[in-house]
């Protein structure tokens, strides 16, 4: 088993969703170089590469106008998303976490990829025709990946448009504006709203043949473990990968915080593209600041090596 594995595996039967890196972490970091800001040789770097790994996070998301509700005035009302994104409220209030996932669901229906997420889904549609290929590895539940035409996609926190009932486990993608009647005009964010404490029989509930049970968002929650299935995808495509792409991610929340850092403890190159520097900046080659979707296209576009048949 390679070190990533042995790692991860480890990590994840200890640490749940939004945990933060230990400061002892720090232990385990290389000892390297500060990374470069040169794009042209960063752009030497991607042409040869071919099987190239983008980790992304809520900076991406965050340049197309979603809320990110992390740091100062993340609020929904008077709660945080931690406070709100747990088993344990849901199983105290579901009518206000519903509301709240509600007001998240809506607000993303008119929300559209920007340049990143476009230059991430053409750069894999390019390279797909050369035998080479692009996986995104994304902690977003937006689906503006999707919406923006990539195709390997591995969503590690769910999806804000996938059900999953708490009866028996039936897992549904769910597009419905609103996803029920009762939630119709809810989920206001005003910190002066009142919640709607809409009884559960009213909630979504599951539609497959006599179940009926109470559906909740398919998203990871903070407490909760990854989808093992999801993260064993995660775990071969860091394997294989030649080249990774950390984009619009703080690296601080594990199990993801640790992906890149220990692709690049391989000696496979690293390219950070961010607002500003993270804990794990100074174990990657590359370093690319700046908003991601004025940073990310000229990165990504193609190279004049290539071949295009």
């Amino acid at each position: 088993m390679c070190l990533f594995q042995f790692t991860a595996r480890r990590l994840v039967s200890q640490a749940y969703c939004g945990l933060k890196a230990s400061s002892s972490k720090k232990k385990f970091c290389l000892e390297m170089a500060r990374p470069s800001s040169n794009m042209a040789e960063f752009r030497e770097v991607f042409a040869k590469a071919k099987h190239i790994a983008i980790i992304t996070g809520a900076g991406v998301s965050a340049e197309s106008g979603v809320p990110t509700f992390r740091g100062a005035g993340g609020f929904w009302r008077k709660w945080q998303a931690q406070e709100l994104a747990t088993p344990g409220a849901f199983a105290r209030n579901p009518s206000r976490v519903w509301e709240f996932y509600h007001y998240r669901r809506e607000v993303m229906l008119s929300k559209h990829p920007n340049p990143a997420h476009i230059a991430i889904a053409e750069c894999e549609k390019r390279l797909s025709k050369q035998g080479r290929s692009v996986v995104v590895i994304t902690q977003n539940i937006d689906e503006l990946h999707r919406k923006a035409g990539t195709k390997h996609l591995l969503e590690i926190h769910g999806s804000l448009f996938k059900t999953r009932c708490t009866s028996c486990g039936n897992v549904a993608a769910n597009y419905r504006s609103p996803i029920c009647p009762a939630l119709a005009g809810k989920g206001a964010p005003d910190p002066d709203t009142e919640d709607a404490a809409i009884p559960v029989e009213d909630l979504p509930q599951c539609e497959e043949d006599g179940c009926s049970g109470l559906l909740r968002p398919h998203v990871v929650w903070f407490g909760e473990a990854l989808d093992p299935g999801v993260l064993t995808a995660v775990e071969k495509e860091l394997d294989i990968c030649d080249l990774c792409l950390v984009v619009g991610t703080s690296s601080v929340v594990y199990p993801a915080a640790m992906f890149a850092p220990q692709v690049s403890a391989r000696g496979i190159p690293v390219a950070e593209f961010n607002m500003e520097t993270t804990p794990a900046t100074d174990r990657f080659r590359f370093h690319f600041s700046g908003p991601c979707g004025t940073t990310l296209p000229p990165a990504l576009a193609r190279h004049e090596t290539e071949i295009i048949s």
